[in-house]
């Protein structure tokens, strides 16, 4: 019997209005106590392991596939979308909560349409649902929150450990815990265990979050080409000509990945570039020389390596050493390595890794690169290049 049933049968007694108050103020105090560890939806899209956490989000709308969120004429109680910004509109940065019978009179869209923009908090299981980043079998939820959305424009940067301005703050006590203090093979464990907890991307979504993380600072309705530095409209991409495309940093035929979500839709590799540009780059490893390509000066290419120009070498290779690094060969994806060789055609490796290395040493990373590693922290994937953060463990790696 239900406590519905109790307070109707037995509404005069004061035995039972005791009871009621009890029942009712369990969960206040459990919603009070988990407060405390809350996360954010981008936080909670990083940790898919099945954990079991608190979440606070705005209410977006109903999921009803992996890509596809109704705003408007909800069909069913059963499930919410929620984001850091009420005023989400890519599904990449939402979280998919599934609403079970015992919430759905309170928190099911079909039943309160008004619920849509509102922050709500709920405790469950961070596991995929519909196949996208999720929190599934709720035990706890409640209207409000503490969660504040992400600002417009990059954090101040903040001194890092060894110096390095690190958007957003320092990172190692937090993010890098793990592998703070570590060197060589121990290192390399602790930074692929991190990194790899990431949310997965379509191929489509990532030429939105291209527009945002290759943004030009001067101008927020243009993206940065990473080769050819030409400053262009977002609205260009495509593939005729002069238009400007994905290219794969790490050329996906080594490995044979393609644009499957992994390796393929990996945004921290994914750089906008003028689309007969990245044609001439084509799927060459990386070496110094070769004829100048006139479409894009202080590149050079021949027939079997390419050389981006200056600005952008330690990009390429601190890109290329994050893939090493995040895909293992351990979750599906090949084990990706780089090699001191070009030509490596569709073997999972690239190259040259001491000339890379040479680039990463010259060429540090600089604001454009420290506020794109951060935006896809905060926006798109959840993880972080670490060789952006502390460009010191390339050489406790690789020597």
């Amino acid at each position: 019997m239900n406590i519905r049933s109790i307070v109707r049968s037995r509404s005069g007694r004061l035995v039972t209005a005791f009871t009621l108050v009890v029942v009712v103020a369990a969960p206040v105090v459990a919603t009070s106590a988990s407060a405390a560890t809350t996360l954010t939806v981008a936080q909670a899209l990083a940790a898919q392991d099945g954990r079991a956490a608190t979440v606070t989000g705005y209410v977006i709308g109903q999921p009803t596939a992996s890509s596809t969120v109704l705003t408007s004429g909800f069909t069913a109680d059963t499930a919410l979308a929620i984001a850091d910004s009420a005023t989400e509109t890519s599904t990449g940065r939402m979280l998919y909560v599934q609403v079970t019978a015992a919430y759905r009179s309170q928190f099911g869209l079909l039943t309160n349409p008004g619920l849509r923009g509102r922050a709500v908090t709920t405790t469950g299981a961070l596991t995929a649902y519909f196949s996208h980043g999720g929190l599934k079998n709720p035990t706890a939820m409640s209207l409000g929150g503490a969660t504040t959305p992400p600002p417009t424009s990059s954090p101040t940067p903040t001194p890092g450990p060894t110096g390095t301005p690190v958007p957003g703050g320092d990172y190692d006590s937090t993010y890098y815990a793990a592998a703070i203090g570590k060197t060589g093979a121990a290192l390399r464990g602790s930074l692929h265990t991190i990194i790899k907890a990431h949310t997965r991307l379509s191929y489509d979504q990532a030429w939105e979050a291209l527009k945002d993380t290759d943004q030009d600072p001067a101008n927020p309705n243009n993206v940065v080409l990473l080769y050819t530095g030409r400053s262009q409209s977002k609205s260009s991409n495509g593939g005729g000509a002069n238009d400007w495309n994905r290219e794969h940093v790490w050329a996906k035929s080594h490995g044979d990945f393609g644009t499957a979500t992994g390796p393929g839709t990996d945004v921290h590799h994914l750089r906008p570039t003028d689309v007969s540009v990245n044609s001439t780059r084509g799927n060459k490893d990386f070496d110094l020389g070769g004829s100048p390509i006139a479409e894009a000066p202080g590149n050079y290419t021949d027939a079997d390596s390419f050389e981006p120009r200056d600005a952008v070498k330690g990009d390429v290779a601190r890109m290329l050493m994050y893939m090493t690094i995040r895909y293992e060969g351990n979750d599906g994806w090949p084990n990706l390595e780089l090699n001191n060789s070009v030509n490596n055609g569709t073997a999972p490796y690239h190259g040259k890794m001491s000339v890379l290395l040479q680039w990463h040493r010259a060429d540090p990373p600089d604001s454009f690169e420290q506020r794109r590693n951060q935006r896809i922290f905060e926006r798109w994937q959840g993880n972080r290049n670490p060789f952006v953060d502390h460009p010191e463990w390339a050489a406790s790696i690789w020597g």
